[in-house]
């Protein structure tokens, strides 16, 4: 049942040597994800570098944008990626309310997020960690209401975002105001919002590097515009994409 609104769970524990910042840098993203800080919080570093606290459980909502994040000692995450449509779902409020957002779990939840949290942080390992969090999963799930947004979705995903968005209205039998309202409110996106973070998305799971390789990638990818394609790739990233294929550049955490 949870494989219609989880893609895959992940794990990242670490210790930073003393005297040392570890920077976590994460890109556009169109699943949202509960993530579980057991281990030690972080705090996001903001445009001018200045440092937020940021939640100990909540969900990082699905991004058009890169956010970075600090942490001091050790550290230990435990996430759940999510399905694109999965915040309707499992609590009821638009995607949309959480796009671009840090949603504390407590905060939206009450005492519901408030027993979730105890329970990952007191958990022995991950183990325990995944069985209280599928538990906690499938009690919230609710009836999905909308399966032709839910196919729309996986179809944009397979075909690595290069789709037609009025064909898919049509495939839906929506007028294309109605599929981008609908669509907007599963996914916190417009279709071609979300078509273009799927592709980056596709594209920097390449294993591309020089020039001339990278170039005919973006072509591959429908980016029939040098500009346009350097242009979505730094909105997503923060980076050029040659010095981000290089391998060279700082911050690099490469997310799911």
């Amino acid at each position: 049942m949870l494989s219609g609104i989880v893609q895959y769970y992940w794990t990242l524990e670490g210790t930073i040597p003393e005297q040392q910042i570890y920077i976590h840098r994460t890109l556009a993203n169109f699943c949202p994800e509960l993530i579980f800080h057991y281990g030690g919080a972080f705090d996001e570093l903001t445009r001018d570098n200045q440092m937020e606290p940021a939640f100990l459980t909540g969900i990082h909502g699905q991004t058009d944008r890169i956010r970075r994040f600090t942490a001091k000692k050790s550290y230990g995450i435990f996430s759940v990626l999510l399905q694109p449509y999965a915040i309707p779902l499992l609590f009821g409020i638009s995607s949309s309310e959480i796009k671009n957002e840090l949603i504390d779990l407590v905060s939206l939840l009450g005492q519901d997020g408030k027993d979730i949290t105890e329970q990952m942080m007191g958990a022995k390992n991950n183990a325990e960690r995944l069985g209280f969090i599928n538990r906690f999963l499938e009690i919230r799930i609710r009836e999905f209401k909308r399966p032709e947004i839910v196919n729309s979705v996986h179809h944009i995903i397979a075909k690595k975002g290069i789709v037609n968005v009025n064909s898919l209205a049509n495939k839906a039998s929506y007028s294309q105001r109605q599929f981008e309202r609908n669509f907007k409110d599963e996914t916190g996106f417009t279709p071609k919002t979300f078509s273009r973070i799927v592709r980056f998305k596709s594209l920097v799971n390449l294993d591309k590097k020089g020039s001339s390789t990278l170039t005919r990638a973006a072509y591959e990818f429908g980016y029939y515009d040098q500009a346009h394609f350097i242009q979505d790739f730094k909105q997503f990233s923060g980076y050029n994409p040659h010095a981000y294929f290089s391998g060279k550049a700082d911050e690099v955490f490469y997310a799911p």
